[in-house]
Protein backbone atom coordinates (compact mmCIF):
# COMPACT_ATOMS: atom_id res chain seq x y z
CA UNK A 1 0.00 0.00 0.00
CA UNK A 2 1.74 3.33 -1.28
CA UNK A 3 2.35 5.59 1.89
CA UNK A 4 0.33 9.34 2.37
CA UNK A 5 1.96 12.38 0.68
CA UNK A 6 4.25 13.99 2.87
CA UNK A 7 2.37 17.26 4.72
CA UNK A 8 4.09 20.33 2.63
CA UNK A 9 5.67 23.00 5.13
CA UNK A 10 3.86 25.63 5.44
CA UNK A 11 5.52 28.62 5.78
CA UNK A 12 3.85 31.97 7.07
CA UNK A 13 4.81 35.49 4.68
CA UNK A 14 4.17 37.80 7.92
CA UNK A 15 5.91 38.87 11.30
CA UNK A 16 2.32 39.47 12.46
CA UNK A 17 1.94 37.55 16.08
CA UNK A 18 -1.51 38.24 15.28
CA UNK A 19 -1.48 36.22 12.06
CA UNK A 20 0.15 33.54 13.99
CA UNK A 21 -2.43 33.64 16.90
CA UNK A 22 -4.60 33.07 14.75
CA UNK A 23 -2.88 30.85 12.04
CA UNK A 24 -3.41 28.44 15.69
CA UNK A 25 -6.65 28.37 16.31
CA UNK A 26 -7.30 26.29 12.92
CA UNK A 27 -4.59 23.72 14.69
CA UNK A 28 -2.29 24.35 12.68
CA UNK A 29 0.95 26.42 13.13
CA UNK A 30 3.69 27.70 10.38
CA UNK A 31 6.91 26.00 10.13
CA UNK A 32 8.66 29.12 9.85
CA UNK A 33 7.92 32.71 9.32
CA UNK A 34 9.45 34.71 6.02
CA UNK A 35 9.05 38.41 6.56
CA UNK A 36 8.24 40.30 3.74
CA UNK A 37 9.87 43.64 2.42
CA UNK A 38 7.75 45.03 -0.19
CA UNK A 39 6.59 48.70 -1.54
CA UNK A 40 3.02 48.94 0.15
CA UNK A 41 2.31 52.26 -1.65
CA UNK A 42 -1.17 52.33 -3.19
CA UNK A 43 -0.65 52.56 -7.14
CA UNK A 44 -2.39 55.48 -8.68
CA UNK A 45 -5.95 55.47 -8.23
CA UNK A 46 -5.94 52.19 -6.96
CA UNK A 47 -8.97 51.39 -4.67
CA UNK A 48 -9.22 49.34 -1.47
CA UNK A 49 -9.63 46.01 -2.77
CA UNK A 50 -7.72 45.54 -5.24
CA UNK A 51 -4.70 47.24 -2.81
CA UNK A 52 -5.32 44.21 -0.69
CA UNK A 53 -5.55 41.85 -3.32
CA UNK A 54 -2.55 43.21 -4.75
CA UNK A 55 -0.37 43.33 -1.65
CA UNK A 56 -0.77 39.38 -0.55
CA UNK A 57 0.20 37.76 -3.60
CA UNK A 58 3.07 40.73 -3.78
CA UNK A 59 4.09 39.10 -0.33
CA UNK A 60 3.41 35.40 -1.05
CA UNK A 61 5.64 35.52 -3.99
CA UNK A 62 8.37 37.38 -2.42
CA UNK A 63 8.65 34.91 0.33
CA UNK A 64 8.64 31.91 -2.11
CA UNK A 65 12.03 32.88 -3.56
CA UNK A 66 13.10 32.15 0.85
CA UNK A 67 11.15 28.79 0.67
CA UNK A 68 10.73 27.12 -2.87
CA UNK A 69 9.12 24.15 -1.73
CA UNK A 70 6.82 25.34 0.89
CA UNK A 71 2.98 26.12 0.52
CA UNK A 72 3.39 29.98 1.26
CA UNK A 73 0.99 31.69 3.38
CA UNK A 74 0.35 35.69 2.57
CA UNK A 75 -2.02 38.39 4.16
CA UNK A 76 -2.54 42.10 3.84
CA UNK A 77 -5.50 43.92 5.64
CA UNK A 78 -6.72 47.31 4.92
CA UNK A 79 -9.07 50.04 5.93
CA UNK A 80 -11.42 51.88 3.34
CA UNK A 81 -13.62 54.82 3.56
CA UNK A 82 -15.29 55.21 0.31
CA UNK A 83 -12.55 54.92 -2.48
CA UNK A 84 -9.77 55.77 0.07
CA UNK A 85 -7.38 54.21 1.45
CA UNK A 86 -6.43 54.68 5.51
CA UNK A 87 -2.87 54.60 5.86
CA UNK A 88 -0.97 52.16 8.82
CA UNK A 89 -0.69 54.68 11.33
CA UNK A 90 2.84 54.97 11.96
CA UNK A 91 2.39 58.25 14.16
CA UNK A 92 0.24 59.86 16.84
CA UNK A 93 -1.10 62.76 14.23
CA UNK A 94 -1.44 59.97 11.87
CA UNK A 95 -3.53 57.56 14.17
CA UNK A 96 -5.76 60.59 15.33
CA UNK A 97 -6.66 61.56 11.80
CA UNK A 98 -7.63 57.71 11.46
CA UNK A 99 -9.87 57.58 14.31
CA UNK A 100 -11.66 61.14 13.57
CA UNK A 101 -12.60 60.16 10.30
CA UNK A 102 -14.13 56.68 11.42
CA UNK A 103 -15.68 58.62 14.30
CA UNK A 104 -19.67 57.60 14.02
CA UNK A 105 -19.62 56.22 10.27
CA UNK A 106 -19.00 52.68 8.23
CA UNK A 107 -16.10 51.45 6.98
CA UNK A 108 -14.82 48.74 5.28
CA UNK A 109 -12.11 46.34 6.27
CA UNK A 110 -10.61 44.14 3.29
CA UNK A 111 -8.50 41.48 4.06
CA UNK A 112 -6.82 39.51 1.52
CA UNK A 113 -5.01 36.05 1.66
CA UNK A 114 -2.61 34.23 -0.89
CA UNK A 115 -1.60 30.59 -0.99
CA UNK A 116 0.91 29.97 -3.10
CA UNK A 117 2.02 26.43 -3.66
CA UNK A 118 5.40 24.74 -4.62
CA UNK A 119 3.88 24.27 -8.24
CA UNK A 120 3.56 28.02 -8.87
CA UNK A 121 -0.41 28.06 -8.51
CA UNK A 122 -1.68 30.67 -6.64
CA UNK A 123 -4.98 30.96 -4.85
CA UNK A 124 -6.71 33.82 -4.14
CA UNK A 125 -9.49 35.02 -1.51
CA UNK A 126 -10.68 38.01 0.14
CA UNK A 127 -13.21 38.68 3.27
CA UNK A 128 -15.09 41.96 3.47
CA UNK A 129 -15.82 43.38 6.70
CA UNK A 130 -18.51 46.47 7.17
CA UNK A 131 -17.43 48.00 10.77
CA UNK A 132 -19.36 50.84 12.36
CA UNK A 133 -17.57 53.01 14.95
CA UNK A 134 -19.88 55.05 17.73
CA UNK A 135 -18.94 58.97 17.51
CA UNK A 136 -15.78 58.98 19.23
CA UNK A 137 -15.14 62.26 21.63
CA UNK A 138 -12.11 63.72 21.31
CA UNK A 139 -11.46 62.33 25.22
CA UNK A 140 -11.66 58.63 24.13
CA UNK A 141 -9.78 59.16 20.61
CA UNK A 142 -6.83 60.35 23.01
CA UNK A 143 -6.89 58.05 25.62
CA UNK A 144 -6.63 55.28 22.72
CA UNK A 145 -3.97 57.00 21.46
CA UNK A 146 -1.92 56.97 24.50
CA UNK A 147 -2.58 53.17 25.24
CA UNK A 148 -0.43 52.94 21.55
CA UNK A 149 -2.51 49.72 20.54
CA UNK A 150 -2.72 51.81 16.98
CA UNK A 151 0.89 51.41 16.48
CA UNK A 152 1.69 49.82 13.05
CA UNK A 153 -2.16 49.11 12.40
CA UNK A 154 -4.41 49.83 9.42
CA UNK A 155 -6.69 52.35 9.80
CA UNK A 156 -4.81 53.40 13.23
CA UNK A 157 -6.88 50.80 15.50
CA UNK A 158 -6.63 46.84 16.95
CA UNK A 159 -10.00 45.64 16.83
CA UNK A 160 -8.55 42.45 19.14
CA UNK A 161 -7.78 45.64 22.00
CA UNK A 162 -9.93 48.27 23.62
CA UNK A 163 -11.41 49.41 19.80
CA UNK A 164 -13.44 47.04 20.27
CA UNK A 165 -15.65 49.11 22.65
CA UNK A 166 -15.58 51.65 19.75
CA UNK A 167 -17.67 49.44 17.60
CA UNK A 168 -21.27 49.17 17.46
CA UNK A 169 -22.12 47.18 14.64
CA UNK A 170 -19.86 45.08 12.44
CA UNK A 171 -20.74 42.72 9.14
CA UNK A 172 -19.02 39.85 8.25
CA UNK A 173 -15.48 38.37 9.39
CA UNK A 174 -14.03 39.80 13.06
CA UNK A 175 -11.08 37.43 12.23
CA UNK A 176 -10.45 39.02 9.26
CA UNK A 177 -10.79 42.90 10.78
CA UNK A 178 -7.83 41.43 13.52
CA UNK A 179 -5.72 39.87 9.87
CA UNK A 180 -6.65 36.77 9.28
CA UNK A 181 -9.89 35.56 7.97
CA UNK A 182 -9.99 32.06 9.25
CA UNK A 183 -13.05 30.79 6.94
CA UNK A 184 -10.67 32.27 3.65
CA UNK A 185 -7.85 30.83 4.94
CA UNK A 186 -8.92 27.27 6.09
CA UNK A 187 -10.28 26.58 2.47
CA UNK A 188 -7.15 27.85 0.64
CA UNK A 189 -4.89 25.55 2.82
CA UNK A 190 -7.05 22.55 2.51
CA UNK A 191 -6.99 22.94 -1.58
CA UNK A 192 -3.08 23.16 -1.15
CA UNK A 193 -2.84 20.45 0.35
CA UNK A 194 -2.83 20.66 3.91
CA UNK A 195 -4.65 18.51 6.27
CA UNK A 196 -6.88 20.58 8.68
CA UNK A 197 -9.35 19.17 10.56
Amino acid sequence: MPSASPQPELVLASASPRRRELLGRLGIAASRVVATDIDESPLPGELPRAHAVRLAAAKARAAAGQAPDAVILAGDTVVGVGRRILPKAEDEETARACLALLSGRRHRVFSAIAVLAPDGLLREALSETIVRFKRLEPAEIEAYIAGGEWHGKAGGYAIQGSAEGFCTWLAGSHSGVVGLPLYETRRLLRAAGLAIA
